[in-house]
């Protein structure tokens, strides 16, 4: 009665379970009681409602996880003895006769004991029962044993009434002439794509998923537990950035604010005016530059973070007030103001294509994920779509954008962003031109997309800055005050590990940071004489940090351990005598 397992010998069921139990990872593994002699004695001895610590953790629950620990690392001895020095059990013994039944293959038995392990919910019986049947079905039909699985399924599977496009699918695999030679292959009379049956071992896994943690523990309970601290305190910790170095469980984890680059390493000074925006590339090895000499700078970054000039890319009529990378590096697109965007390779400097339209001037520039086609945003508000021959694939009309330089899309394609009017960043669908607005009660100056395309950062012209999540409900997460802006464009970036940090340029010349999760202020770089227009976090090195200035310069930061300050080689602003403030002197 019980399936399968009644046409192999004892023997041969009792070793291949015994290899199915040591092959589990989440505590199925044989207990070996070693010189613990006696079983554990009854949970109900030992008080169920005891806690220890200052958090209130019930000692049964702590003592569970730990035995299942150990018998997840292989120690059953050592788990054994715990169960009988506690008189605490890992598990009742009904779920451990259900654990080896579902082993054995002893479904009949297995369903019996379903009911007596504990769970109280219709619902998750129901669904158990299907999972162990249909095991037993295809294990079944596997076996060529037709008529058997035929009774599984009209006596058992189907009076169950739960996922009945599965129960179809199970009765095509039925009546198919053959049978997949491998998981996941096709039937070749059919056409259907069959599972042939998983190991029992997985389909515990499966079903513990599906029970109450009450009845059988989570998949390493206590590894997930320290880990998710650990995780708790990376975030908590305002100066993490760096993925580097072993973690210790016997110490609370604390990284120093030597992990921010707070130290110019090296200044850049080749452009003849103020430096209004730069950028990394996606794998770090490049940085551009654009400048309002007219002119754009690729600069290429060895294995050791010095930046040296690559290329100088020259052609732009007006001053260039934006630049975007292709999705993997090799071309560049700049954006002169109001006048056109051009694309460039990057390997040899040279202008392969000049976008324009009319008599209209364009606004900003920026890439589809696959490269293919090039987004621009023009002075009448609309957006326009070529591909890279410059032919007019799309064009969006109306109050698509103003004369604001930012326009992104995800990196899946589907969402354009471009600020529509002076408050409001409009989230376009590509496909359904469905449009969501948000909405900020002060003029947006400027905004960047965070790397996974969860996160917007807006720039504002109350000196705030605002970070809104985007994914499904429309909502503002944080805000960063303490940077200063009050005539000009000032850029921020995401960046550090994971983008845990922001960075904002400043018309104070500095650079400020704050950790992301917290929305402290951690750091206040100090350097440039002129306002810092745009900062750009190098993606690949979490402790490379770029700054663009009115002061004609870009400072590249880095650790303050890896490059000693060298005295004497460094001016501060007030030894500079001239400061420089967008074109203006003071």
């Amino acid at each position: 009665m019980g399936g399968v397992e009644d046409d192999e010998p004892p023997s041969k069921r009792a070793k291949a379970s015994s290899r199915e139990l040591k092959g589990l990872s989440n505590g199925f593994s044989t207990k070996v009681p070693a010189s613990c002699s006696s079983m554990a004695r009854p949970l109900t001895s030992q008080g169920g409602d005891e806690v220890i610590g200052s958090k209130g953790v019930k000692k049964v629950e702590f003592v569970r996880i730990i035995a299942d620990a150990l018998y997840s690392l292989g120690y059953s001895k050592t788990g054994a003895c715990l169960e009988e020095e506690s008189g605490i059990p890992f598990q009742s013994s009904t779920v451990t006769v259900f654990i080896q039944q579902i082993l054995d293959g002893n479904w009949d038995g297995s369903l019996a004991s379903l009911r007596k392990i504990g769970v109280v919910d219709e619902s998750v019986i129901k669904s158990a029962s299907f999972m162990i049947l249909q095991q037993k079905f295809l294990e079944l039909l596997d076996r060529e044993k037709m008529t058997e699985a035929l009774k599984t399924l009209r006596t058992e599977i189907s009076p169950l009434s739960v996922n009945s496009d599965r129960v179809r699918e199970l009765s095509f695999y039925l009546l198919s002439s053959t049978m997949p030679h491998a998981n996941g292959a096709v039937n070749g009379s059919s056409g259907l794509r069959v599972v042939k049956p998983k190991p029992r071992s997985e389909l515990l896994e499966e079903l513990q998923k599906l029970f109450p943690p009450t009845v059988m523990i989570p998949d390493k309970r206590l590894l997930r537990l320290v880990e998710q601290a650990l995780d708790l305190q990376r975030e908590a910790c305002l100066f993490h950035n760096s993925s580097l170095g072993e973690t210790s469980l016997f110490t609370d984890h604390q990284c120093g604010r030597d992990q921010i680059p707070s130290q110019t390493v090296q200044i850049l000074q080749d452009h003849q005016d103020e430096v209004w925006y730069l950028q990394f590339s996606q794998n770090g090895k490049y940085l551009a530059s654009s400048s309002s000499d007219n002119s754009a700078i690729i600069w290429e970054v060895d294995s050791d973070g010095k930046v040296s000039l690559k290329h100088r890319l020259i052609g732009h009529q007006k001053p260039i007030s934006s630049i975007s990378w292709s999705p993997n590096d090799d071309q560049i697109l700049t954006c002169g103001v109001e006048e056109v965007v051009r694309r460039w390779d990057v390997s040899t400097g040279e202008c392969l294509h000049v976008y324009e339209k009319g008599l209209l001037g364009l606004i900003s520039c920026s890439w589809s994920p696959d490269g293919k086609c090039v987004f621009s945003g023009l002075t009448d508000k609309s957006i326009v779509m070529w591909d890279l021959d410059g032919k007019e694939i799309e064009c969006l009309k109306g109050q698509k954008t103003i004369k604001i330089s930012d326009l992104h899309i995800t990196s899946d394609g589907k969402l354009i962003i471009t600020v529509s009017k002076e408050t409001t960043i409009l989230l376009i669908d590509r496909e359904s031109k469905d449009e969501r607005c948000i909405e900020e009660d002060q003029m947006i100056v400027s905004f960047t997309l965070s790397r996974d395309n969860k996160y917007l950062l807006v720039s504002l012209v109350n000196e705030e800055l605002h970070l809104w999540s985007i994914q499904g409900h429309i909502r503002l997460v944080a805000k960063y005050k303490g940077h200063r802006r009050s005539r000009f464009i000032v850029r921020a970036c995401f960046g550090g590990l994971e983008q845990a940090f922001i960075a904002s340029g400043s018309e104070d010349s500095q650079v400020y940071i704050w950790h992301r999760g917290s929305g402290e202020l951690i750091e206040t770089l100090r350097g440039h004489s002129g306002a810092v227009n745009c900062v750009s976090w190098n993606p690949a090195n979490p402790h490379m940090l770029a700054s663009a200035s009115d002061d004609r310069s870009i400072r590249i930061w880095g650790l303050k351990q890896l490059h000693p300050k060298r005295k004497g080689k460094e001016k501060s602003p007030s030894e500079n005598g001239i400061h420089y403030c967008n074109g203006d002197t003071i």
